[in-house]
């Protein structure tokens, strides 16, 4: 008589079976969680990214705008809505209040960003103009370069901009000049506006000129200038008065977000390919080995 297969073999086999089957729902389910993941990141890289392409074009349109007047630009109350737009004014320099930012780069060389308030015509009021960029000394840092300020007043067409950008800059509180004592025989700034340059204003930093960082209501109060602090103007137009105007467009980070895509979407790929290959290919090529062993056998 042929014996009846055991009990036990049969009951054994039963849970490799039932464990094989746990293992492979959850590492399905893990899977399935982070290709979910991976996308929704990558998705969501891509819907930023879409956001700065809609905020450049914005931009592109506004500096396409006919340049707002004298008249229109001093009765603008909030200028988030007119940002970026060109605009065409008269006004005077007041050249002694010149600021040079430190550390500033055009075509990768560096140097140095030069601000000049400007007086504006027939009103008491005066906005921080960003004219352009000019090349630091290599030997003597301190050694600034020509900029020429025509006198008198002068008509700049510009673009309204945010206030100017800052670096990251350690001991900004600290480390700068004390500032000397207000003298009551300082001009008004309607006096300067009249008069033309004069000695530098009370409260620059020490004797200097450069910075590293501009704060506008920190300058205002420094130069007792009626200053708007909400914009500043980026002067426009070739290179002139020893000034150079090619300036960066706004960094709005594209690329970056590209980049993350990329990489986020590189990582589903990599979930599945590797989905695929632990839970399906490699049992398939381990059972054709096992199935050969068998045979030679």
């Amino acid at each position: 008589m042929t014996p009846e297969p055991s009990a036990p073999l049969v009951s054994s086999a039963t849970p490799r079976r039932r464990a094989g089957r746990g293992r492979f729902l959850v590492v399905t389910l893990a899977a399935v969680l982070a290709l979910a993941a991976t996308v929704s990141l990558g998705r969501w890289q891509l819907s930023r990214a879409a956001q700065k392409e809609a905020l450049q074009a914005r931009i592109d349109a506004q500096k396409q705008k006919a340049p707002l007047s004298q008249a229109e630009f001093l009765a603008l109350g909030e200028a988030a809505g007119e940002m970026h737009r060109p605009v065409r004014l008269r006004g005077l320099w007041l050249t002694a209040q010149t600021v040079y930012l430190d550390n500033r780069q055009m075509h990768g060389t560096p140097g140095f960003y030069v601000l000049t308030p400007f007086a504006l015509e027939g009103s008491e009021q005066a906005v921080m103009v960003q004219r352009g960029w000019v090349q630091r000394n290599f030997v003597d840092r301190t050694q600034l370069g020509v900029v020429e300020t025509p006198p008198g007043i002068v008509e700049l067409t510009a673009l309204i901009e945010p206030p100017p950008s800052h670096l990251f800059e350690l001991g900004a509180k600290t480390a700068a000049a004390p500032a000397p004592a207000a003298s009551a025989a300082a001009p008004a700034p309607a006096a300067q506006a009249a008069s033309g340059p004069s000695a530098p204003a009370p409260g620059i930093q020490g004797s200097s000129p450069i910075r590293q960082n501009l704060d506008l209501e920190a300058f205002r109060g420094e130069t007792q200038l009626p200053l708007r602090t909400d914009v500043s103007l980026q002067q426009s137009g070739p290179a002139s008065e020893g000034l150079q105007r090619d300036w960066p467009a706004p960094a709005l980070g594209l690329e970056r977000h590209y980049g993350y895509a990329f990489q986020w979407f590189g990582l589903s790929a990599l979930v599945v390919i590797l989905y695929v290959w632990f839970q399906f290919i490699s049992p398939f090529r381990r059972a054709r080995r096992r199935a050969r062993d068998g045979r030679g056998l």
